[in-house]
């Protein structure tokens, strides 16, 4: 039923910036509280960023707080992540997920939907 489809991933060096985007159909975007998770070669999957319904309350993991920003536009039903001050350890396959509540939510088993993910890989 739900899609989400992530884009925007690539090759960039340290230092620099990157914006990924998960477009959202089939559903109510607008009533979903959505997140952006990673997983790197080896390691488990973590998270990242959090989001509310509306984007009036965000959540960052420690190791990106500062450095990434989540938002979302419920008119284009498209989630996103700005990535800046890239550092090598943030390589990894990054990936939009999303559950039936609105609420802020930053667990694996609290999501109700994932994307495909898309690689992010940062070079030293």
């Amino acid at each position: 039923q739900v899609q989400l489809v992530e884009s925007g991933g690539g090759l960039v060096q340290a230092g620099g910036s990157l914006r990924l985007s998960c477009a959202a159909s089939g559903g109510t975007f607008s009533s979903n509280g959505m997140a952006w998770f990673r997983q790197a070669p080896g390691k488990e999957r973590e998270f990242v960023a959090a989001i509310n319904w509306s984007g009036s309350r965000t959540y960052f993991a420690d190791s990106v707080k500062g450095r990434f920003t989540i938002s979302r536009d419920n008119v284009k039903n498209t989630l996103y992540l700005q990535m800046n001050i890239l550092k090598p350890e943030d390589t990894a396959v990054y990936y939009c997920a999303g559950h039936w509540g609105g609420v802020v939510r930053i667990t694996t088993g609290g999501m109700d939907f994932w994307g495909k993910g898309t690689q992010v890989t940062v070079s030293s």
